[in-house]
């Protein structure tokens, strides 16, 4: 006969309050946490004010997401065209079916899927975005909100991702040149700091171009920021191709395969899956330094919130400007490490098979 399955309860319990000690330290952090959160919760929405169209509907004591409400395109597209939002809505959706194309697609068809996606999405997402072929021209200065969040972090991704993947392999190579060159890489972009990066690339690759040719100051921060992210990804992706045994690759020798065929059939799939919560990570900090580009007046979702905070009809709203703003790069995150969360169990299922 079986033992019996314990319940919820009884296993939170044995976890909980296993000893009198253990008991004791989890009594004191519930204590912290309802001393911390209860007025949390009392100003966020018990004493909140929800409905409203001004700053005179708003009640003291309480948040007032009035402002929100009022702001929330504005939190959502910046300062886009009101008659071209649809550009930024469709665009949306099309990352959001990307995404789903990526994450349910069979494993033997994954990678045409990923490569579509590379080749597809950043281009048709600056052709509606900015316009052109038919479009109506929006310049990038009137870009902003949630919408060029995700846009810098996604072209930026683009970058670091696959120029990560070759600088690991870099590094691991044994021609001394090339291992020179993506460690130098490597070591310079990891030691440089980001708001660094994003401030030298507005000024200096307009000094590099031709004469004549300009350079996007938003192309300019989504290449400083690739670039830096590149450097970390590379060496989350080391670490990836640093676990695997030797044996790997010597056996894909033995099997007659070339250094480039091995390297894709066999060692990479394997690397990247080692490497997938470190990459996630890289991700997820990319999507947080976005905010960085505000140096160089680029109106992301942090600095549409704080322009909004400025204008004389919404003054004294700054906790709720960034409290939502907090809210939605956290639902950002915790989604993207879920995702990373099951895209790893289901690798793990699939390796036992």
């Amino acid at each position: 006969m079986m033992p019996a399955t314990p319940s919820t309860f009884r296993r939170w319990q044995a976890r909980l309050f296993s000893t009198p000690l253990q008991g004791a330290i989890t009594l004191v952090i519930l204590a912290a946490l309802t001393v911390a959160a209860v007025p949390l919760i009392r100003w966020a929405l018990i004493n909140a004010t929800w409905q409203g169209t001004t700053r005179a509907d708003c009640v003291p004591g309480g948040a007032c997401w009035v402002f929100v409400k009022a702001r929330f395109l504005q939190f959502m597209v910046g300062f886009y065209p009101e008659a071209e939002r649809w550009r930024a809505g469709l665009w949306a959706l099309l990352a959001a079916l990307a995404l789903i194309a990526l994450i349910k697609a069979p494993a033997k068809h994954r990678g045409s899927v990923a490569l579509g996606v590379v080749v597809l999405l950043p281009s048709l997402g600056i052709w509606l975005l900015a316009g052109g072929y038919g479009l109506k021209p929006v310049e990038t200065r009137d870009w902003g909100g949630l919408m060029l969040t995700m846009f810098i972090s996604i072209h930026a991704a683009f970058i670091a991702i696959p120029l990560g993947i070759l600088l690991a392999l870099g590094r691991q190579s044994k021609l001394p040149v090339i291992r020179l060159i993506s460690i130098l890489f490597i070591e310079f972009w990891r030691g440089v700091p980001i708001i660094a990066v994003i401030f030298l690339a507005s000024l200096l690759l307009p000094l590099i171009m031709p004469s004549g040719v300009g350079v996007d100051r938003l192309a300019r921060a989504i290449i400083g920021l690739g670039l830096v992210i590149a450097a970390y990804m590379a060496e989350a992706v080391r670490g990836g191709l640093q676990a695997l045994p030797s044996g790997q690759a010597e056996a894909a020798t033995a099997l007659g395969l070339g250094y480039w065929r091995a390297t894709r059939l066999i060692i990479l799939p394997q690397a990247l899956r080692i490497s997938l919560p470190a990459m996630t990570n890289e991700f997820i900090a990319l999507i947080k330094n976005t905010t960085l580009v505000l140096v160089v007046s680029i109106l992301d979702l942090l600095g549409v919130a704080q322009a909004s905070i400025a204008d004389p009809n919404w003054v004294g709203m700054s906790m709720e400007a960034f409290a939502f703003s907090g809210a939605l790069y956290w639902l950002i995150c915790f989604a993207i490490s879920r995702w990373s969360l099951a895209t790893e169990a289901s690798l793990a299922r699939a390796t036992e098979r």
